[in-house]
């Protein structure tokens, strides 16, 4: 478990299979970060004394719950602040990674964080979800962006039946994971490493109940 910054910017360090400008990029990234936090509230100021353990790092993690060389198409639901796509498209850049987020100041600073980072894997879709093209993608996250049975509704469209679904779910992962219906499913809860008592959900959607899959 990540107790301090500086056991997680060694964690970062120690990420096998990860681009080697990974670093000072992420590393950029908090700045950037810090400045737009002064002019919009992206993360809690407060989050920022620990931004390496509370978004770098809870980001990051997720890659280790899917096997390396096993995907290369990321769609990253609700992306906000960027967290995890911003980081997820600066540990992987050969990775094409969608970033949904529909709010006008959020995807200003979506844009001008991919273009600062140089990282052209990255694509922001400026819009609802539902508006999205329906497309297949080896990867789904989200990070806070809805309750766990709402967002699979709105989601399930992207998923094929290989498709990773890595849900950071905080406290509530085990309570969500229970009362999610209407989907057969191999979802599970894993540990984070940043926090004792969240989890995340991890696993596949395998079809829809009452519809042949």
């Amino acid at each position: 478990m990540i107790q301090n910054e500086e056991q997680a910017l060694q964690w970062i360090a120690d990420l096998e299979g990860v681009d080697e400008t990974a670093v000072p990029r992420l590393e950029l990234l908090v700045r950037l970060l810090r400045e737009e936090n002064s002019r919009q509230n992206l993360v809690s100021a407060a989050s920022l004394e620990q931004v390496w353990t509370r978004h770098i790092v809870d980001s990051a993690q997720l890659l280790d719950h899917v096997p390396r060389g096993t995907f290369s198409t990321w769609l990253d639901l609700g992306t906000g602040a960027g967290f995890p796509g911003l980081v997820i498209a600066t540990l992987l850049p050969s990775l094409r990674i969608t970033m949904v987020e529909s709010r006008a100041k959020r995807i200003d600073w979506l844009d001008r964080a991919l273009s600062e980072l140089g990282l052209a894997n990255a694509q922001v879709a400026g819009q609802r979800l539902e508006q999205v093209d329906t497309q297949a993608y080896d990867v789904i996250s989200a990070r806070a962006f809805a309750p766990l049975d709402h967002l699979v509704k709105l989601a399930h469209r992207f998923s094929t039946r290989t498709t990773q679904w890595l849900l950071p779910k905080g406290r509530s992962a085990e309570q969500e994971l229970s009362t999610l219906s209407g989907f057969h499913h191999k979802f599970h809860v894993e540990p984070s490493v940043t926090d004792p008592e969240a989890g995340i959900v991890v696993g596949t959607l395998t079809g829809r109940k009452g519809f042949k899959s």
